[in-house]
């Protein structure tokens, strides 16, 4: 999503607004399309198949498409797609964003001290957590839900399994556009720092466009000439990081934050010019970056659900994939 522009802004964002969506309804499609498609054969069939590739990728636009459903609910979200970052990596000139707060309270309470909220800060790293821990624990359900399904010792309750397995199996689409949207957002230079819309009215030694580019950088100039060939044919060999999400988020935006100055160089150089390839190039590197980082996220979150804990009271999955634990009354609900 476009992050929230500044209120002086506003008049003139909303007299764009297919201009103004985060990387646009191509690119966040593309994203989530391709990284479904590059997925390995250890995730489960459902999730690798052509229907649950467009489904994703639909499903990657729905944090945009939200937008307008009340003040309550745009007010908390809308800080959800950015964070700004100034040129040493402080988050507005107050604490840097770097090591990570353990939860997105503990980083507002770090802001406030500094006299900053999240409103103007954005919360982009929360947002990719958030989504890639429920993206784990959906995996964790599903994994003791087909093994459920298949255990002749539980077949009382096989067709309740079987029920919740399909449900599950929608709700692992929709966590996972989601995640696809934020992890999108997060490969878009403009969408980590202060400079998100033109340079600004700060120091500018090297004379960067003052033009609001964030618009026509990431919706215009995709949708023209970006095709999903050439993003699939840029994405990294698969490289799950294996480590804690802190730290593979912490890494992924820290990567993206050091593309910032490139994008106002290529800019510079007459690179957004209608016909002109570095335009194209760029954006095509950064979408591949972002395609790259979700597939290797889903993996991630696969391989860590098998140490989740699921239901109430909590089981372990691996009590239940060992057949040492009948899920179904923790499942179904002990009250």
């Amino acid at each position: 999503m476009k992050r929230l522009l500044a209120p002086a802004l506003c008049a003139a964002a909303l007299a764009v607004p297919s201009s103004l969506l985060a990387w646009g309804n191509t690119g966040h499609r593309m994203i989530g399309e391709l990284a479904v498609k590059a997925l390995p054969v250890e995730i489960p069939a459902f999730l690798r198949t052509a229907q649950s590739a467009a489904d994703v990728g639909e499903l990657s636009r729905e944090p945009d498409r939200s937008k307008g459903a009340g003040r309550v609910h745009d007010s908390d979200r809308d800080a959800a797609h950015f964070i700004d970052l100034d040129d040493d990596g402080k988050v507005l000139g107050g604490p840097p964003m770097l090591p990570l707060q353990a939860t997105r309270t503990d980083f507002e309470t770090q802001l406030r001290a500094a006299g900053l909220d999240t409103g103007k800060s954005g919360y982009l790293p929360y947002s990719i957590i958030d989504r890639y821990q429920q993206l784990t624990l959906d995996f964790a359900y599903w994994r003791v839900l087909s093994a459920a399904e298949k255990n002749p010792a539980w077949k009382a309750h096989k067709a309740w399994f079987t029920q919740d397995r399909i449900r599950r199996e929608a709700l692992i689409r929709k966590d996972l556009g989601e995640l696809s949207h934020f992890v999108g957002d997060g490969s878009q230079p403009l969408h980590v720092s202060s400079h998100f819309n033109g340079w600004g009215d700060g120091p500018n030694p090297n004379g960067y466009s003052k033009a609001k580019l964030h618009g026509p950088f990431e919706g215009d100039l995709v949708q023209a000439t970006v095709k999903s060939a050439a993003v699939a044919a840029k994405m990294a060999p698969l490289g799950p990081c294996g480590c804690a999400i802190e730290k593979e988020v912490s890494d992924y935006l820290s990567a993206t934050a050091k593309t910032v100055i490139p994008f106002y160089e290529m800019e510079k150089a007459g690179g957004m010019a209608p016909g002109d390839p570095r335009g194209t190039a760029f954006a095509v590197e950064r979408m591949a970056a972002g395609a790259s980082e979700l597939r290797d996220m889903v993996v991630d979150a696969w391989r860590a659900s098998t140490n989740s804990k699921v239901g109430w009271k909590p089981i372990a999955v691996a009590d239940v994939l060992s057949g040492a634990v009948d899920p179904y009354p923790a499942l179904y609900g002990i009250d």
